[in-house]
């Protein structure tokens, strides 16, 4: 190896090294609470009964009723509903109330109110970040430091980039190596173990990985990155639709959200937003066919709460290129644009954090001891 060669590995070493003393805990942390918030909801449904499903219940039941419910049990929350669109029998119905005045200057920490799909009485009061799956979001999002934790979150996801990326250089195989730099060697002493452990969960991992901090960097820094994506790629703006003004009594959230499907056939409803005032508008999110997004697609229509009239409609179909990079980076990064077998993929990475920072402290451990004086 050449003295330049034998330099820059040198180099490269000393950051890879650094970068995981420093921030290994960190990589661990967002490693372990990012695969637990891949089933975050499958999760709270166990910890929590009045969650559960209703196996007793025979139908779906009504948005409005469920609206009515919810009005009934909050009198004084007039305004900033969000239901969320029950997708099988049995699930109860959580609404969000986007702005309570208890959490106030807290960032996003809505009311979910729970109802039950059979009674409709609201089982179920809970506040964003005050229970456990819900907690776990904000340590991963924000490290419980709100909107300084999103900036720490986001650059740090960047960093995650370039200790991958430094691995892959001191882990890249010579000509002819490659079947060996790929294998796990057995009945090896078990310094050569830790190390192929590192290595191997590196390689196998890392693209993963890649995806994973670059996806979760752009999620954290919108304002960061919209920029520079409409550099290279003009971004649709989002609509700003005006009530009619007209007044009379309001529509159903069903007839609305019927309205709404018929704009995008053979969508599927996933979110209603209830007209904040008299007279105001409906938002309704769908998923039509193709869209990676599944929880959180980007259809979205706006339906005048008084005549019925849509307002206004944002159509995938018709995004730029650079509307279609920012669509994907949140099915990307939960896993949910590859189905049950990307969000499983995306589970099983985020321990591989855990394996590298467990191995890699031992690796740096053997190598101090190695080097002390006999």
């Amino acid at each position: 190896m050449s003295a330049v060669r034998s330099r820059a590995r040198r180099s490269w070493l000393l950051l890879h090294r650094w970068l995981g003393l420093v921030l290994g805990l960190w990589f661990l942390l967002l490693g372990l609470t990012g695969s637990m918030l891949v089933y975050y909801r499958g999760i709270d449904e166990q910890i929590d009964a009045r969650l559960a499903h209703r196996p007793q219940a025979r139908a779906l039941p009504t948005l409005e009723s469920v609206y009515q419910s919810l009005r009934r049990a909050h009198p004084q929350r007039e305004a900033g509903w969000r239901l969320e669109v029950p997708q099988r029998v049995g699930e109860p119905v959580t609404a969000r109330f986007l702005k309570p005045v208890e959490t106030q200057g807290r960032g996003f920490a809505p009311l979910l109110a729970t109802v039950d799909p059979v009674s409709l009485e609201v089982v179920a009061n809970r506040f964003w970040g005050e229970h456990a799956t819900t907690w776990i979001y904000d340590l991963h999002y924000t490290l419980l430091l709100g909107e300084p934790g999103h900036q720490i979150v986001g650059w740090g996801g960047l960093v995650l980039l370039v200790s991958v990326v430094s691995g892959a250089v001191l882990w890249w195989p010579a000509r002819g190596q490659w079947s060996r730099a790929l294998h796990f060697k057995r009945h090896a002493s078990g310094v050569r173990r830790v190390y192929d452990l590192h290595k191997l969960a590196g390689v196998y991992g890392g693209l993963v990985l890649l995806i994973l901090g670059f996806t979760g960097a752009v999620l954290a820094l919108p304002d960061v990155v919209r920029p520079w994506v409409a550099q290279v790629s003009p971004l649709t703006p989002m609509p700003k639709p005006v009530p009619s003004g007209a007044s009379g009594p309001r529509w159903s959230v069903d007839a609305a959200v019927a309205r709404a499907v018929a704009v995008f056939p053979g969508s599927e409803p996933r979110w209603v937003d209830v007209p904040a005032a008299p007279g105001g508008l409906y938002r309704v999110r769908l998923r039509q066919p193709g869209e990676p997004g599944d929880r959180f697609p980007d259809s979205l229509v706006w339906v005048d709460s008084v005549t019925g009239q849509v307002v206004a409609q944002r159509d995938p179909k018709a995004y730029t290129g650079g509307d279609v990079f920012l669509q994907w980076m949140h099915p990307l990064h939960g896993g949910e644009g590859f189905g049950a077998i990307g969000r499983l993929i995306v589970c099983v990475s985020g321990l591989v954090p855990v394996l590298l920072a467990v191995t890699g402290w031992l690796r740096w451990r053997d190598k101090r001891r190695a080097r002390r004086p006999r």
